[in-house]
């Protein structure tokens, strides 16, 4: 790795996750490399600090990044304060182009979308029970899972189970192209997390005009503000989860509109990759000095 960096002429080198990309730029450091620093998204790192050997990484950085202030603070509770001034918030951007056409119709069909990989940490099985109880009720919806992963297999059977194999569809792995279009088809995005560091598909909802229901984890009361750009729930709670999805599906056609509008101006004043990459780039002229 070292002879690559210095074949390409690098002075520093940032890597992403404080899990194995920093402990491969930490190790080239030791042995006489450049400059590192590296960006931490959570919430792995903030499951297994130890184990990762955070404290050590973010003690021989030049800097370490946060993506939010709840990212930030775990990282305090894992280093000496004298170490604290390295931790610095540069949230996530995103690219103009993914919402530059971003439009404020809504469907008619009552569809929510779910983007994520299906995991423990994402929620998908407490959203079912959410689905299954909307079902009971007699309200009509759809759901999109878009995504894959370890858990497909208990999902699918899940849905069997609750009888709602008509209203739930799982895309498998898609293309960022194919998220941006299935959002745009929904009236809402529905992420509720257990665990998180803050979604970049709970910002790629907002910048489209879409209101988001998720949970109070992690970064995720940084970004969306419970009854202004969505509905915040407590995490783990199916009935709170049922109740905020049947606001959404019965709210005015303006209020989604309202909600939706207020999303895109919030994310893209916190999340502009312009301004971020440009925070990211002070921070390389400073560490060089």
């Amino acid at each position: 790795v070292f002879l690559w960096m210095k074949a390409f002429g690098a002075q520093d080198v940032h890597a992403h996750f404080g899990s194995n990309s920093a402990e491969v730029v930490m190790l080239a450091h030791a042995l006489g490399g450049p400059p590192y620093s590296f960006t931490v998204h959570g919430p792995e790192e903030f499951d297994k600090p130890q184990a990762l050997q955070l404290a050590e990484k973010i003690k021989q950085a030049a800097f370490v990044v946060a993506i939010s202030s709840y990212g930030r603070s775990q990282l305090f509770r894992w280093i000496d304060s004298q170490y604290w001034h390295k931790v610095k918030i540069i949230h996530c951007g995103l690219e103009q182009s993914f919402y530059a056409d971003a439009s404020s119709d809504f469907p008619s069909k009552a569809r929510m979308v779910c983007v994520g990989r299906l995991c423990e940490q994402k929620g998908q099985l407490l959203l079912l029970e959410a689905c299954r109880n909307l079902k009971e009720k007699g309200i009509e919806f759809d759901l999109v899972l878009a995504g894959d992963g370890e858990m497909r297999p208990e999902v699918e059977r899940m849905i069997a189970v609750y009888g709602i194999s008509d209203h739930v569809r799982i895309t498998g792995w898609i293309s960022s192209q194919q998220v941006r279009e299935e959002i745009l088809a929904s009236r809402a995005m529905v992420l509720p997390s257990f665990a998180e560091g803050l979604p970049v598909v709970i910002m790629e909802a907002m910048a489209l005009k879409r209101p988001v229901i998720s949970t109070y984890v992690a970064g995720i009361p940084e970004l969306v503000v419970d009854g202004g750009c969505g509905w915040l729930v407590p995490a783990g709670s199916a009935l709170e989860l049922t109740n905020a999805i049947e606001a959404m599906l019965s709210a005015p056609h303006q209020q989604l509109i309202d909600m939706g509008e207020a999303a895109y101006h919030r994310v893209k004043q916190q999340h502009d990759i312009n301004t971020e990459a440009s925070k990211l780039a002070a921070l390389f002229a400073e560490s060089a000095q």
